[in-house]
């Protein structure tokens, strides 16, 4: 048995209608290989799909876009889990300074 990150990403609709808003879980998969380790985390996506009323009174859901990344894992004391490279975007000029 192997494990496997996988990156979900969820749309926000509200009222039937999508959003800006997305949100991105991190799954952990136990599976033989990298195909059922998909459908695994396809399965765990969808069972997390929810529609609720808001405070609001409107109808929120959240919906499975997508399996966006699946990585075997080792786990292990110190193993690495998830790593992410941010690049700087340089600004030309700032619109006002302090």
């Amino acid at each position: 048995m192997q494990s496997f990150t996988a990156q979900i990403i969820y749309r926000i609709e509200c009222e039937g209608l999508p959003t800006d808003q997305y949100e991105e879980q991190w799954r952990l998969v136990y599976a033989e290989s990298r195909d059922t380790a998909l459908t695994e985390a396809r399965k765990a996506g969808m069972g997390e799909e929810a529609t609720f009323i808001d405070r609001h009174g409107r109808t929120i859901c959240w919906r499975m876009l997508a399996v966006k990344d699946l990585q075997p894992i080792e786990l292990k004391n110190g193993g690495l889990l998830f790593s992410m490279v941010h690049e700087p975007e340089m600004v030309a000029a700032p619109l006002w300074t302090a």
